[in-house]
């Protein structure tokens, strides 16, 4: 099992490379190589994922084996429109390597961001999914997560149709 521990700024690497492959392993094909390209370095490149390490408005959490990240989970500020209230919180990314699924990797990863949310005193906790992404669904269905509505979720210039799923705390 993979040990969860928090990220560091000597993590911000190998984080935005995971980050990286396991978007594009899973979803790469979905986009024109430039829309891929602009989503992977605003998300993921110097200006994303790697400077959130140490905001406090970000929990970053990684999951390591061997030496090695096999995933990560982050939550901070909700992102999406509209009038969320001070009492939610957002699951941004849970994210675990083809080799690491299964594994038990992703029930610790998310069962730490929703003790983390509760003891931050958040009442509800908010993500988005893609629509196509079934196995993410199952998953969070069987954390308590329910479907409550739909978000445009850019990649690129290519506009997604993701569902936005929520849970009380």
């Amino acid at each position: 099992m993979a040990a969860i521990r928090p990220a560091s700024p000597s993590d911000a690497a190998a984080l935005s490379a995971l980050a990286s492959r396991i978007f594009t392993e899973t979803f790469g094909t979905l986009y024109a190589p430039e829309d891929l390209a602009q989503f992977l370095n605003e998300t993921f490149g110097p200006g994303g994922l790697p400077a959130q390490i140490g905001d406090p408005v970000f929990a970053i959490r990684v999951a390591e084996a061997s030496g090695a990240l096999v995933g990560f989970i982050k939550t901070g500020p909700v992102a999406f429109p509209g009038d969320w209230g001070s009492d939610t919180t957002e699951l941004h990314q849970l994210y675990v390597a083809a080799e690491a699924q299964g594994s038990g990797v992703a029930q610790a990863l998310i069962d730490w961001a929703l003790d983390h949310a509760r003891d931050e005193g958040y009442s509800r906790i908010v993500l988005s999914v893609f629509v196509d992404n079934i196995r993410a669904q199952r998953f969070y269905a069987r954390n308590g997560f329910v479907e409550i509505g739909r978000y445009a979720f850019r990649v690129g210039n290519h506009v997604d149709d993701d569902r936005i799923w929520a849970r009380a705390l």
